[in-house]
């Protein structure tokens, strides 16, 4: 049973109800960080997801999942502006950082929509530091070192201390991960998840999975620090599943899928 849930669903919903989900990501060459954090969006629930990417991969991102949108764009200029209403940007899943990158988060960093951030979308506020409230951010202690100027084995040397530092520097939510992933919030006690997971997660893609259930949650009109809360464990938890189903070594984002569709519909 999840620690949090996620209220019923009326019989008369639709999908306008449940939010819509915009990830921007996928430069060239990474087109496969996107679609997982996309794909993980749509199996945790969210009403309607979207992906920005490279023109070059628009094309061919929703092969594996119809259900997708998507929209391959040269610069912001190309985004329409009806995306400005989307319920969060989950911004950073293959986005590297060339200049392409930057437009794409120096648009989402313009606009007042909710942000879930990870990967290049951190090292670029690492380099270009800010602070707004409406945003969750997700490092893994590699990340973390570099939005803190500092080394990662500081941040594992005292990793509460390192996430309730990223909280009051960067504001919002903050979430790092790792073997026992800590989410701090403002004027909330810091919260420690170190009953579920595996070292079988330690594989390309889990973070771009957790991005995606996130913003899902957010689009479900949870707080940021809730749907923080709650995404960790669903991720963590659908990960021992997997791993429990197949082994630990071998395991892939992808593999958590069904079992996030499972736990969120776990009364």
């Amino acid at each position: 049973m999840t620690p949090y849930r996620l209220p019923k669903r009326d019989r008369n919903s639709h999908k306008g109800l449940f939010g819509h989900i915009v990830v921007i990501g996928g430069n060239l060459g990474m087109s496969g960080a996107p679609r997982i954090t996309a794909a993980a969006a749509l199996r945790a629930g969210a009403g309607r997801v979207t992906l920005i990417t490279r023109p070059e991969h628009a094309a061919l991102a929703n092969i594996t999942f119809p259900e997708l949108m998507c929209l391959g764009v040269e610069s912001s200029l190309d985004i329409p502006t009806e995306f400005e209403s989307a319920s969060i940007f989950a911004v950073g899943p293959g986005l590297a950082q060339d200049a392409w990158a930057e437009n794409m988060m120096q648009y989402a960093l313009s606009k007042q929509t909710p942000l879930v951030i990870d990967a290049d979308g951190l090292n670029y506020l690492a380099k270009h530091k800010t602070k707004r409230n409406n945003w969750i951010l997700t490092p893994h202690p590699g990340e973390a070192a570099r939005l803190l100027n500092t080394k990662t084995t500081h941040i594992q040397a005292d990793r509460l201390k390192a996430v309730n530092e990223l909280q009051q520097n960067y504001g919002g939510v903050s979430i790092l991960k790792g073997a026992g992933t800590l989410v701090a919030a403002e004027n909330e006690p810091t919260h420690l998840f170190d009953q579920v997971g595996n070292p079988g997660m330690a594989s390309p893609g889990m973070g771009d999975c957790l991005t995606g259930i996130i913003a899902a949650l957010v689009g479900q009109h949870l707080s940021l620090s809730d749907a923080a809360r709650l995404g960790v464990w669903v991720h963590a938890k659908a990960g021992d599943m997997a791993a429990q189903k197949g082994g630990e070594r071998g395991l892939l984002a992808s593999d958590l899928l069904p079992f996030i569709r499972e736990l969120l519909n776990n009364d």
